[in-house]
């Protein structure tokens, strides 16, 4: 069967979702490709929508998270495993599998049903390999060369009703991250034809530019200093409203980390490569940073740019085995300006046995500085790289990978650690301190100067490059940025570049219960406790959650020394006792697999693994450094959030952890409880005008899923076959409303009709089933349309005919803030 696109009766996606919801009603984010179309809004906080995930977790508590598949299909149809489920409007943000060291063949084909509609029918190892053309291409998707390990989908693909996925055969592994909009009013439903080029070339650029759309008036400040240490230099004091769209620091005494591992290609006698670079037009030269392997002498290839000659590579001498040394070439301005793209030909000439390469950084004399423009990191491993880079090869003698060391002076690469992890990035907004995290970390690697790349941060590695943001940092009145030096070295000649531009229009969205918030770095390092997650951010207040760098250094010294990434991301939101993610696994998270196929680094534009370590270069036993982002996928909280990760299966490897968290936030709350009904308890029912029909009421004894609730909870619990009516206070100065649900989740797939004042208002679907920790919390998201200016309102739960009993232990209401902007 042909891969299979239904594309019938689809409209195309408003501008403006938000725009065409009803006056009043929270924000629910962006939708559809505005997801990466509007990342100058990443400040914007969104509490009408709420981010959530199917995985195929080990419902005991266990370590059986995929390996056997027992708990991987919510339900099996003649179609296959159905791996995802819900009714109601949202959107799927991002799919993630593992299996069979990445590869998917074994899964057969993967279906994705929305609205009614099928919009993917293929062979999920074609859609991962990008075989189905735009959008689903890389880095939309990456295969497990591209991931090391993992699967991935991060097409936002919203629905107006119903979405479900389905995979042919049980994937063993996966999670499914999703969205949940509180009505379909400025939603489409995904248009497969839209290919969404524009998205596809800014994703491409990751790490290397800037991904969110230029700021009018935007202009750089740049100031060079000294921080002696034990001292703070101020590099930047901004006045006005506005918002830092980039951040640059250059450090002239940072050094790479030695250990590098890398897989390359190589060609013999009559053979060329060739490949196209972006670089910047404006520029006045070039530099191409070639990594070869010297163990192979006197490699010899020429040169040309758009078939010119331009020079030529020569490595000389064989060095001994085990040993990097990269070589550079500059390109005349009189191939290169005016140009915003090249294409490179190296051409065989001569060698001791083949000419190889690994990787190319690019980089454009601009205004006296060398920029990163682009990488070409070539290789088995990076399939989608090679693809979008046009690269060829003509007449291959070898590929594979080496771990290979750059020889470094041992007080420098002691000096350059010291630094990056003792020295801080201060930032403080209208007085208020909301960075201050370890400069290495901050940017994207907490083990050392190892290369790194993701949509909004990069670490370029090369001589003399740049660590560089491109978070949006709004503020009203002021903006310091500053780096505090308590490293024990001196840093000499730092540089700090920042680029802002005037924003009036945030003044009013960052005041007091306004709809913007200040961007965050919340970092904490510390040693793993025995039996307890590590908590990633615990924040009070409302805030959008975007992602964590993550530094691990393991304290095993004989056995499994990377068991600390057995451990589970758990996600509780506004104090939920369920979580609304529960991962599989440490490299599960950041979107690998396979202990990132035992340490093979890799970037892609949200998730990445630059750093590892073993035995060495300040490492005592294994110590693995990975970056997080999200985009469609960041968490929304509107009263607080807890995001944690277990170190190990069941929290007990010893580890000491250090996190920085990427979040945008305002202090006060944007939700609160307005009621609640016990429904075992008599007093309630009756203040609530509580009836159901066909109700059965026993007492269940067991446990939530998760850390937040301790121990088995005892309490009574009613199952109805037929509609339960009750009536619930309300704010009438609300934005929407939550539905809370504490029930049994002994039997899945519980639906139910909701109606708000006589009015269907959508269908609760609750797929999921535990019979060990039974006790789920789950929620309805009620639309503003129902609920604004309303002190009460009047509910009816109808279960759907066939579906199992309704069960319910409790219900609350949550009501939601109206914000100013």
């Amino acid at each position: 069967m042909a891969s299979a696109l239904v594309v019938m009766g689809f409209v195309a996606a408003p501008a403006d979702a938000q725009a065409d919801r009803p006056p009043g009603a929270a924000s629910v984010g962006p939708v559809g490709w505005d997801v990466y179309r509007s990342l100058d809004a990443m400040a914007a906080l969104r509490p009408g929508s709420q981010t959530k995930q199917f995985s195929s977790f080990d419902r005991t508590g266990g370590n059986d998270d995929g390996f056997n598949g027992t708990y991987s299909c919510l339900r099996t149809t003649a179609e296959g495993c159905v791996i995802a489920e819900k009714s109601g409007a949202g959107e799927i943000e991002s799919m993630w599998f593992t299996r069979d060291e990445g590869s998917m063949v074994n899964n057969g084909r993967l279906k994705v049903e929305l609205d009614g509609r099928t919009v993917l029918n293929s062979s999920l190892q074609d859609i991962v390999d990008g075989r189905l053309g735009a959008p689903f291409v890389w880095p939309l998707v990456g295969d497990g060369d591209d991931t090391s390990g993992g699967s991935v989908i991060k097409v936002p693909m919203p629905y107006q009703h119903s979405m479900r996925v389905t995979v042919q055969h049980n994937p063993l592994f996966y999670h499914v991250t999703y969205r949940e909009f509180p009505d379909s009013a400025g939603v489409p439903t995904f248009d497969p034809r839209d290919r969404a080029l524009d998205v596809v070339d800014r994703l491409r650029g990751f790490g290397i530019r800037d991904p969110k759309p230029a700021a009018p008036r935007a202009k750089t400040t740049s100031v060079t200093a000294d921080v002696p240490d034990g001292s703070t230099g101020r590099f930047a004091a901004l006045r006005g409203a506005g918002t830092i769209s980039q951040l640059r620091v250059t450090l002239p005494q940072l050094v790479s980390e030695p250990r590098v591992r890398d897989d390359g290609r190589a060609f013999g006698a009559g053979g060329h490569s060739s490949f196209r670079v972006a670089i910047d037009p404006g520029n006045t030269g070039v530099r191409l940073t070639r990594r070869p392997d010297p163990v192979i002498g006197h490699q010899v290839a020429d040169v040309t740019v758009d078939g010119k000659p331009a020079g030529r590579w020569t490595t000389g001498a064989p060095l001994p085995r085990g040993t990097w040394a990269d070589q550079v070439l500059d390109l005349p301005a009189s191939l290169t300006a005016g140009h915003s793209e090249l294409r490179i030909t190296n051409t065989f000439v001569s060698s001791d046995a083949d000419v190889n390469e690994f990787r190319y950084d690019v980089h454009s004399r601009v205004d006296g500085q060398w920029r990163r423009t682009d990488v070409l990191d070539l290789g088995p491993d990076h399939p989608g790289e090679e693809k979008a880079h046009d690269y060829q090869l003509v007449l291959q003698t070898w590929n594979g990978y080496q771990v290979y060391r750059y020889q470094r002076d041992p007080a420098q690469l002691a000096a350059s650690q010291a630094v990056l992890s003792g020295a801080r990035l201060r930032i403080t907004f209208d007085g208020k301190t909301t960075v201050d995290s370890p400069l290495g970390e901050f940017f994207g690697s907490g083990l050392g100067r190892f290369d790194s790349r993701t949509m909004l941060s990069s670490i370029d590695a090369t001589d003399g490059g740049a660590l560089t943001a491109w978070w949006p940092m709004p503020y009203r009145r002021s903006a310091v940025v500053e780096l505090v030096n308590a490293s024990g070295e001196p840093i000499t000649g730092a540089r700090v570049e920042v680029t802002s531009a005037p924003t009036p229009e945030v003044d009013a969205g960052l005041r007091p219960g306004g709809d913007l918030g200040y961007f965050t770095a919340t970092s904490h390092k510390g040693l793993t406790r025995n039996g307890a997650d590590w908590t990633i951010l615990g924040a009070a207040g409302r805030g959008v959650f975007y992602g964590e760098t993550q530094t691990m250094t393991g304290r095993i010294p004989t056995g499994n020394q990377r068991a600390y990434l057995e451990g589970d991301e758990r996600v509780y939101v506004d104090g939920s006792a369920s979580p609304l993610w529960h991962g599989t696994g440490t490299e599960d998270f950041f979107e690998s697999g396979w202990y990132f196929r035992d340490g093979t680094n890799f970037a892609m534009p949200l998730t990445g693994n630059p750093a590892y370590k073993v035995a060495s270069d300040g490492c005592q036993y294994d110590c693995t450094g990975a970056v997080r982002l999200m985009a469609g996928d960041a968490v929304p909280f509107s009263s607080a959030l807890t995001f944690g990760i277990e170190h190990g299966p069941a929290d007990d490897a010893p580890a000491e952890y250090s996190t920085t968290a990427y979040w945008y936030g305002q202090p006060d709350a944007g939700m609160r409880q307005t009621d609640l009904i016990d429904v075992g308890d008599e007093a309630s029912r009756a203040a609530h005008g509580y009836t159901a029909e066909g109700e059965t009421r026993d007492t269940l004894t067991s446990t939530f899923e998760g850390t937040q609730v301790a121990g088995p909870v005892s309490r009574t619990v009613a199952a109805a076959t037929g509609a339960a009516h009750f009536a619930l206070a309300l704010d009438p100065r609300n934005a929407g409303a939550r539905l809370l649900r504490i029930g049994d989740q002994d039997d899945g797939y519980q639906q139910a009709a909701v109606f708000i004042d006589g009015v269907q208002v959508g269908t609760w679907t609750q797929p999921l089933k535990n019979t060990t920790h039974r006790w789920l919390e789950d929620t309805f998201a009620l639309p503003a349309s129902v609920t604004s200016g309303q002190s009460a309102i009047d509910v009816r739960i109808v279960p759907v005919d066939g579906a199992p009993a309704w069960s319910a232990a409790q219900y609350r209401l949550d009501a939601l803030t109206p914000t100013r902007g």
